[in-house]
């Protein structure tokens, strides 16, 4: 007998997901981008800063498995190799894990219409 299947996430599920994953994991500056009408690639991005390039792989490791745990299917990740910009790719969200000064030059949020957040007072202390 074969298990009920899980239902897929919905894109407002899959959302409050990363935000709690990245949550946990100690996701630093998360913003997350309502793409909802404004494009058909995704409904929501969500950019978010790790501490370093160690950080980042952890975070979109773990993510993807949660995902994949909550029944997506199909979650891709680039950019492992390097950490200096991870993008999760889960459909209807697209993930953007960056170094601080990575993020800080290519600048995502402003195309979209927002500022890139400014760098949080711990990471400044540093």
């Amino acid at each position: 007998m074969r298990p009920a299947p899980v239902p897929v996430p919905q894109p407002d599920e899959l959302k409050a997901l990363v935000e709690t994953s990245l949550d946990d994991d100690q996701a630093e500056d998360v913003v997350v981008i309502d793409l909802a009408g404004k494009t058909t690639i995704a409904d929501y991005m969500i950019v978010a800063s790790g501490r370093n390039t160690r950080h980042i792989a952890a975070m979109a490791m773990k993510l993807a498995d949660r995902m994949k745990q909550a029944g997506l299917r199909g979650v891709e990740v680039e950019g492992l190799n390097q950490c200096d910009w991870v993008l999760v790719d889960a459909g209807d969200v697209i993930i953007h894990l960056f170094r601080p000064e990575v993020r800080t030059f290519y600048n995502i949020e402003k195309m979209w219409g927002l500022e890139t957040p400014r760098p949080s007072a711990e990471r400044m202390s540093a």
